[in-house]
């Protein structure tokens, strides 16, 4: 993105910070930041730990160490999943009452510390252990599904721990009333399952098992479909699903660092049958059909329709999809905002934009019983993957936000809609599909690489996702710039004074 088009947005969105309207606010909320309700903060998690619980056992509990990917909002609860990044996680499922109004509230363990593999030193796979969750969602049966990667220390020396499989729970009991085993035959070797969908639009059962789920496997991308009703399972890849190399350094404020993860956000459209995703290394949004999805495995060489959509201002994880007027969501890292856009009418709008609140958003998700009120969490991963966290600062925040809101501020330059082009993988929005492939810009383009006028470019190894690319004129060296091993995931690239 060019210096101009960034310094445009920049000041759209420091505009749409300042700008003042009447926020919704509720009795037990803290504050509204830039029009957001800060439902809780913490500086860090503690826990309602059971007793003789070795906490003071780093590998069991390193609250430096624990990172929110997403949070689920029930009736009277909010999940939290914290997936085992890193040694020191003791349960990567935790919740809070709705009831405990306390600004930092203690996380208890879902549905109880039973569950959890931390502290253990055996235990049998074929149990209901949950051992890494990344995301979770809620049906319309009140039941939440939980994704289980089942990947240890991702960031470390990542443990396959056991086999992936989704827990269903039934909200009423706490009790399981499902598993699904993720057979191995759609999986990949280091595959992390991070994201599932689940779609009762053609359900007629009214018990919700006879549902489609849509999952992420975002180091080995491809998106894992199940048939809930034949209990059967595929697997589809697309390069629209894979990380950009170009686009693995991610900053946010004066953190840079490399992340090469593949497909991570989804979204989907219930009317219209179309599922939205996003890698996390990509500054792209593609779709799917439902049916597509739904046709079954596909032979080798057969490609999947996708439609590219265009390019956001910068990397994300979350995508959602608001109900009330079909336009996505989502928050570009670099900017630490959260913007809408509709497919169909190319409408845009900056929400909420705020410096602090908004660093790194992990997930964007409704609640089935707050009509109109959209969720964000935030996590500051950028200070935790540089090792530079702060215990007196607040890192992770939940917030909310009535949709549509008043405070968006129009804006063409967060996204900008594909124009035709030419391109074996993907259609340009009218369905034609064309036989040349489409032109890539130079990577030098891209904000997080205009470093230096001789830009060097340097491959990093990394066994998770095989390099990193590194721009500048050689790897940092400087007092005030620093590159951090960061386990499987590459390098963590920090510019200035922590």
């Amino acid at each position: 993105m060019g210096r101009a088009r960034s310094s445009f947005l920049v000041t759209v969105l420091f505009i749409a910070g300042n700008l003042l309207f009447c926020g919704i606010r509720h009795a037990h909320s803290l504050a509204v930041r830039s029009n957001l309700e800060i439902v809780k903060q913490w500086k860090l998690f503690s826990y309602e730990f059971p007793p003789h619980a070795p906490v003071s056992d780093p590998d069991y509990y390193n609250p430096t160490n624990i990172v929110p990917t997403s949070m689920t909002v029930a009736y009277d609860r909010i999940f939290i999943a914290t997936p085992k990044l890193f040694a020191g996680v003791p349960t990567t499922v935790g919740y809070v009452s709705k009831s405990d109004f306390n600004e930092s509230p203690r996380l208890n363990s879902y549905p109880d510390w039973s569950y959890t593999v931390s502290g253990r030193k055996s235990f049998n796979c074929s149990d209901s252990y949950l051992v890494s969750v990344y995301r979770m969602r809620i049906d319309s049966c009140n039941r939440l599904w939980i994704l289980d990667a089942a990947v240890s220390r991702t960031f470390e020396d990542s443990e396959q721990t056991c086999q992936p499989k989704i827990l269903v729970f039934d909200l009423n009991t706490d009790q399981v009333v499902r598993r699904i085993d993720i057979p191995k035959d759609v999986l990949r070797n280091q595959s992390i399952l991070v994201n599932l969908i689940v779609d009762e639009t053609t359900s007629t059962s009214g018990t919700c098992d006879d549902v489609f789920v849509y999952i992420a496997d975002t180091v080995k991308p491809a998106i894992i479909v199940y048939d809930s009703a034949r209990d059967m399972m595929w697997r589809l890849s697309h390069p629209a699903m894979w990380p950009d190399p170009d686009l693995g350094l991610v900053q946010v404020l004066n953190d840079k660092f490399f992340i090469m993860d593949g497909i991570i956000g989804l979204a989907f459209d219930t009317i219209n049958g179309i599922l939205y995703f996003q890698p996390l290394a990509t500054d792209r949004i593609f779709s799917i059909t439902r049916d597509a999805l739904r046709a079954g495995p596909r032979r080798l060489h057969d490609i999947l329709p996708i439609r590219f959509l265009g390019k956001k201002s910068s990397q994300g994880l979350p995508l959602y999809l608001a109900p009330q007027d079909g336009s996505l969501l989502f928050s570009p890292v670099t900017e630490t905002a959260i913007v809408s856009w509709h497919p169909q009418t190319n409408k845009q709008s900056v929400l909420f934009y705020d410096v602090e609140a908004l660093q790194f958003v992990a997930d964007i998700s409704e609640s089935p019983w707050e009509s109109g009120v959209v969720y964000a969490m935030s996590s500051k991963f950028n200070r935790f993957t540089s090792e530079t966290v702060n215990r007196d600062e607040i890192n992770f925040r939940l917030m909310r936000f009535k949709y549509p809101s008043r405070s968006a501020v129009s804006s063409q330059r967060l996204f900008t809609p594909s124009a035709p082009f030419k391109s074996d993988l993907y259609t340009n929005g009218n369905d034609t599909i064309y036989t040349r492939a489409e032109e890539r810009s130079s990577s030098a383009t891209y904000l997080p690489y205009s470093l230096d006028p001789n830009t060097k470019y340097f491959q990093l190894p990394s066994a998770r996702s095989s390099l990193h690319t590194f721009a500048g004129n050689g790897i940092p060296a400087t007092p005030a710039a620093h590159i951090l091993p960061f386990g499987r995931g590459g390098y963590s690239y920090s510019l200035g004074v922590n």
